[in-house]
């Protein structure tokens, strides 16, 4: 059997080692993805670089931070950042390649740069806006309306968020008594399972007849918020049928989910106050259009009240002069008879007596029927006073231009329309019409 020259896997891995040691004599900065991340309780801390290209691997390498290291650039990093280190990010770092006969390839790990991450995540943001945009997802929000009255409300936040809490004690206990119904809608707000918990939460409330949707989430770290930077996110506000409202971090955060929804406050205070405001203005306007219609209805039953004691003075004045000349004209017609009579007094006084006594039974039958005529027509009159006509039940009917209507061919549906009770007043929304013109069959629906 021939001999063959060789080496043992010893000699021939130290060979290996020697050829590492000078083909990388110095370190390197190299740019790669965390894999896996595993500190220890010793202090040092093992990690898994890696490599992708299209969604597939192509390279890794195992390395290793050590204990007199990584304390210090694990808090380094994080605070720069405000996100924390671990597998799922890219990063920077400076490593000194070296080689071992039992564990082979390392690499060992003495720097991390901060900036070059933060870079990253600034490029990812931009993108996502620049997709959001291109998809038309900046807009859709903005072109819903909220209700001038909003009433059911969805919270999407986590119920024991202290931010909740503010929002639900000012929306609720504020000194105009107005009322809400809120739906809280549990969800998680940070970390990386917060985009899809969010996203289910604005699923189910667009199965409901909502007013708007808000999301609520008070302040915090950059990590804490990082989550209302998602795309997919983003995208599921954009596209909920209701009005979506956020209320995330402080004055100084702008997220993108901020970007994409239809109203942005920064506060749980100033969400209330925005539910509370449009209330109070619904109540300002209500307001005026009350003093409008009562101040035109008491000008109207002013210029009632002065036609009214107008009428009543001249028909006093007619009836005391009729009453005058009636009472003239007996007067000359008794002075008549009773001189024709005299010189028959003797001879027709009973007869004188009786025709006496028909002659005022007839002025009195004929002052009760002018006095009957004119209590008629007084009583008419009051019958025409619009207070009289409330008290049984009518009411009077302003359009949107506060005039009384007197036909519905002067109304639209959706018009807000004045009714005035004997007792007050109400405002209304015409829902439908109906014309004895159009549908007969409908005349007498209320």
């Amino acid at each position: 059997m021939e001999e063959r020259d060789y080496m043992d896997l010893l000699e021939l891995l130290l060979h290996v080692k020697d050829g590492v040691a000078q083909a990388f004599p110095k370190k390197y900065w190299v740019k790669a993805e965390i894999t896996s991340w595993s500190p220890r309780v010793n202090g040092h801390c093992y990690l898994s670089l890696g490599q992708s290209r299209g969604g597939k691997p192509v390279a890794e390498s195992r390395a290793m931070i050590w204990k007199w290291h990584y304390p210090l650039l694990k808090s380094l990093f994080e605070e720069k950042t405000g996100q924390a280190l671990g597998a799922g990010i890219t990063v920077l770092v400076r490593v000194q390649v070296n080689f071992s006969e039992l564990f082979g390839i390392s690499l060992f790990i003495d720097d991390i740069d901060p900036a070059f991450t933060l870079g990253e995540k600034a490029l990812e943001r931009k993108r996502s806006i620049e997709r959001l945009t291109a998809g038309g997802y900046m807009e859709m929000q903005k072109e819903l309306a909220l209700p001038d009255i909003p009433y059911r409300l969805a919270v999407i936040t986590s119920a024991s968020a202290a931010g909740y809490g503010d929002f639900r004690n000012h929306l609720q206990e504020n000194p105009e008594g107005y009322v809400f119904r809120l739906d809280l809608l549990e969800a998680l707000m940070q970390g990386e399972q917060a985009p899809a918990s969010i996203i289910s939460a604005l699923e189910e409330a667009a199965e409901e007849n909502y007013d708007a949707v808000l999301i609520l989430r008070g302040g915090g770290s950059e990590l804490d918020l990082a989550c209302f930077d998602d795309y997919q996110l983003a995208v599921a506000i954009a596209s909920c049928p209701i009005p979506v409202i956020t209320a995330i971090g402080h004055d100084r955060d702008i997220h993108i989910a901020d970007m994409v929804a239809h109203t942005s406050v920064k506060t749980p205070t100033a969400l209330a106050d925005l539910f509370l405001d449009a209330l109070q203005e619904q109540d300002d306007i209500l307001d005026r259009l009350q003093q409008r219609v009562g101040g035109a209805v008491q000008r109207r039953f002013s210029a009632m009240e002065q036609r009214l004691a107008s009428l009543r003075s001249r028909i006093h004045l007619a009836l005391t002069r009729k009453l005058s000349a009636r009472e003239n004209a007996l007067v000359r017609a008794s002075g008549r008879i009773s001189r024709g009579l005299l010189g028959k007094y003797n001879q027709v006084a009973g007869q004188r007596d009786k025709v006496l006594q028909r002659i005022r039974f007839a002025a009195s039958a004929r002052l009760s029927q002018e006095f009957s005529a004119a209590a008629l027509r007084e009583a008419r009159i009051r019958a025409t006073d619009p207070r009289n006509i409330l008290s049984l039940g009518y009411v009077l009917v302003t359009g949107k231009d506060r005039q009384v209507l007197k036909t519905v061919d002067k109304v639209a549906v959706g018009d807000r329309i004045g009714v005035r009770f004997q007792d007050g007043s109400l405002s209304a929304k015409v829902e439908e019409i109906y014309s004895e013109n159009v549908d007969n069959n409908k005349t007498h629906i209320a």
